[in-house]
């Protein structure tokens, strides 16, 4: 355990959200957000992309939580500061504490796409992983079919690092390529 994680925070904010670890009783609109953007997220969410109540959105919750408590990964969903809605989804996981790293992967509703929202989560996440958590390095793998997501790590300053064939399944079962991306503490800190 690393116990500087202990202390770090659970609520981000930004200027139009709030982004926080999930709590018990988030299974309802995560589940509503998984409905609205189910052929969205199929091929890189399977796990959520096939929940069918709320009941099963609540049990991928507690497991989130039990993950956030023993350091495996921290997931955290999008508030918007407006309606108090849950617009989006964060993680991050495959986490090394030998270097340390982790992966970032994230959703945002389709209603709240191309706004720059996510541009100021993930800000907020780069803040939370390097500042916090003590991170080295963070890497996003984005299908290389997916230009919005590759936009967006690079305008939060993630750089191509190559490409990774047959790194990704969809939900047809056929293997996508996919792009690294990575984004250092040196670049965090230098900025």
């Amino acid at each position: 355990m690393q116990k500087h994680v202990f202390e770090a925070e659970n609520i981000l904010i930004s200027s139009r959200t709030v982004i926080r670890r999930f709590k018990e009783q988030d299974g309802a609109p995560f589940f509503k957000l998984i409905q609205n953007n189910r052929e969205r997220i199929e091929d890189r969410f399977p796990n959520f992309s096939h929940l069918s109540s709320n009941e099963e959105a609540t049990a991928i919750i507690f497991q989130k939580l039990a993950s956030w408590y023993s350091q495996e990964s921290f997931s955290f969903a999008v508030w918007d500061n407006d309606s108090a809605n849950i617009i989006g989804y964060i993680e991050l996981n495959n986490i090394d504490w030998n270097i340390p790293k982790a992966e970032g992967i994230l959703f945002i509703d389709r209603e709240f796409e191309g706004q720059g929202i996510m541009t100021e989560v993930v800000s907020q996440i780069l803040s939370f992983a390097f500042e916090q958590l003590k991170m080295k390095k963070l890497n996003m793998i984005v299908a290389a079919d997916n230009y919005a997501a590759q936009r967006l790590a690079r305008k939060c300053g993630f750089r191509r690092e190559g490409d990774i064939r047959n790194e990704l399944k969809k939900s047809g079962g056929e293997l996508s390529d996919a792009m690294l991306l990575g984004y250092t503490d040196q670049d965090y800190f230098k900025v």
